[in-house]
């Protein structure tokens, strides 16, 4: 399995007395083609990308990118629908949607059953850079796609609306996004770090991660919406990030737990790897994915890419230059029910985009170590619930390059719209 036709990409030539320079890319700790782990999912190992220029316009200067003007709900309802469709294999999303559940709710003992009234299903935003409830230039979760998640679960999924919660349990949820859903889904519930303003306040369950080793003053609590939900969604975003070279779905479960909305105050251990020496050690984010109310209760993985960034922190920015963007936002979707596969192909994206961004060596190593499992690189024996785990969390693999972006094992399915 590998991805569909290669891309052309065109190189400029270099001016007269130039030396032409290549981008060197960062040092990683899996070759390309060289896929490790198991494939999950209803397709094991499958990736929907769904790209769909014009769903993102922003200018970069005028007003906010979260304004309606810049931004097309029908095209970001389309690419969800889209993107569940190629993800399970099915010509409509009502048939894509039922065969996600099933085989979640199949793989976890749960009967060969799709949703059922009262269960409730968390959709973790990344909020990140938010911390009232009033808009802000900087990038975080799209209004739009997040409106498009919930209308496709209400009117493809099924789901009774009173059973869809929206939070971010470490950052504020902004009104454009609230507005937006609350507008046309009045029982949608908002649960965020702040309350307020029809938001409830998030609270905790202390003493909720025992983590793999000793990891001094990481936080263990985790929000109650999340662990008392039947099935949740981590909707991340496209975004470097200068401590662990990227912030995609397995980071996005930082925010899931009970740490302080102002972030100097909270430890980051295990979290960014080792960039110079390449030392393997223990990470974090391994736990988070194989933890019972985080990583191994998602039914869905999403990456919001109709922006994305090259910062973490500010406006969406620069634009992409790499086909198939060519000069324009990424205007894309990430979808996978395997989240170490999620997580490498936004992170090749990454890569191939930027590759001198200076954070990114050694950037996938938490994938590495959790693709790995039971013989991580490392050495640390990860668990789950104090048991040792004995299967890999999923398949990692990179593409062979930024060009021809194939890959071997992994089933990276692109359509652009």
């Amino acid at each position: 399995m590998f991805l569909l036709a290669a891309m052309a990409v065109s190189a400029q030539s270099p001016q007269p007395g130039q030396a032409s320079r290549k981008p060197r890319g960062p040092k990683l700790f899996v070759a390309p083609n060289q896929p490790l782990g198991q494939g999950r999912g209803v397709h094991p190992g499958r990736v929907a990308w769904v790209h769909c220029p014009g769903v993102a316009s922003w200018d970069g200067q005028t007003g906010l990118w979260v304004e309606d003007r810049w931004n097309s709900q029908d095209k970001a309802d389309t690419m969800v629908n889209e993107a569940v469709s190629q993800l399970a294999g099915q010509p409509h999303a009502r048939k894509a949607w039922k065969a996600l559940f099933r085989h979640f709710n199949k793989a976890r003992g749960r009967g060969n059953r799709t949703y059922r009234r009262g269960e409730k299903i968390a959709i973790k935003l990344n909020m990140n850079n938010a911390t009232t409830h009033h808009d802000t230039i900087d990038l975080n979760s799209s209004p739009f796609v997040t409106l498009a998640l919930v209308r496709s679960l209400v009117k493809e999924a099924q789901v009774d609306e009173r059973d869809i919660i929206v939070c971010e349990p470490s950052r504020a949820i902004t009104d454009s996004i609230y507005n937006k859903i609350h507008r046309e889904f009045p029982g949608v519930t908002f649960i965020d770090n702040i309350g307020g303003d029809g938001r409830q306040k998030c609270d905790y369950y202390e003493e909720q991660i025992v983590y793999s080793q000793d990891n001094g003053k990481m936080a263990r609590g985790l929000a109650r919406c999340i662990v008392d939900a039947d099935y949740l969604i981590n909707s991340a975003l496209l975004k470097t990030h200068k401590g662990p070279g990227v912030t995609l779905t397995a980071k996005n479960w930082y925010g899931a737990t009970d740490i302080s909305l102002q972030w100097r105050k909270n430890a980051h251990n295990g979290i960014s790897q080792d960039k110079r020496g390449g030392r393997p050690a223990y990470k974090t984010l391994v736990d988070y994915i194989a933890h019972k109310h985080l990583g191994q209760k998602t039914l869905l993985f999403l990456i919001d890419g109709t922006y994305g960034s090259r910062d973490v922190n500010g406006a969406p920015s620069p634009k992409w230059q790499k086909e198939p963007f060519g000069g324009d936002w990424a205007c894309s979707l990430i979808a996978s029910q395997d989240e170490l596969a999620c997580d490498a192909v936004a992170m090749d994206l990454i890569i191939g985009e930027w590759p001198d961004f200076g954070s990114l060596n050694y950037c996938d190593e938490y994938l590495r170590e959790a693709a790995s499992i039971p013989h991580a690189p490392s050495g640390v024996t990860y668990k789950q619930d104090g048991k040792p785990l004995q299967q890999p969390l999923g398949l990692m693999e990179h593409w062979n390059n930024a060009k021809e972006r194939k890959y071997i094992k992994l089933d990276l399915r692109y359509k652009k719209l």
